[in-house]
């Protein structure tokens, strides 16, 4: 008798990753990376396993964000203000760094 392949089936408990990445397809994509980034939310849901993915704030990454809540302020990073805005805008959940001083 085979086994259930995913977590959620086996009863096992709730798994969550976070991605940081400097791309991700379809919201910035430069090389290969953005690809693989992009892919694995969907991949990694097949297993029970929930994926995030955190990003940096380049502007073509918050025009493409849509809705976004803040979900962090931070007064003073690194010497400026910033704050992390989160979305869905893909069906996967991402977490964007919006530090325009750096």
């Amino acid at each position: 008798m085979s086994e259930p392949s995913s977590r959620s089936a086996r009863g096992a408990a709730p798994f969550s990753v976070l991605q940081v990445a400097s791309e991700c397809y379809p919201l910035v994509k430069t090389g290969g990376l953005a690809d693989v980034v992009g892919a694995l939310p969907a991949a990694l849901r097949t297993e029970g396993i929930e994926a995030r993915v955190l990003l940096p704030g380049y502007p073509v990454v918050l025009r493409s964000l849509g809705p976004a809540a803040q979900v962090l302020e931070l007064p003073s990073l690194f010497g400026g203000h910033a704050r992390v805005l989160a979305a869905e805008p893909y069906g996967f959940k991402v977490f964007v760094i919006d530090a325009p001083h750096l």
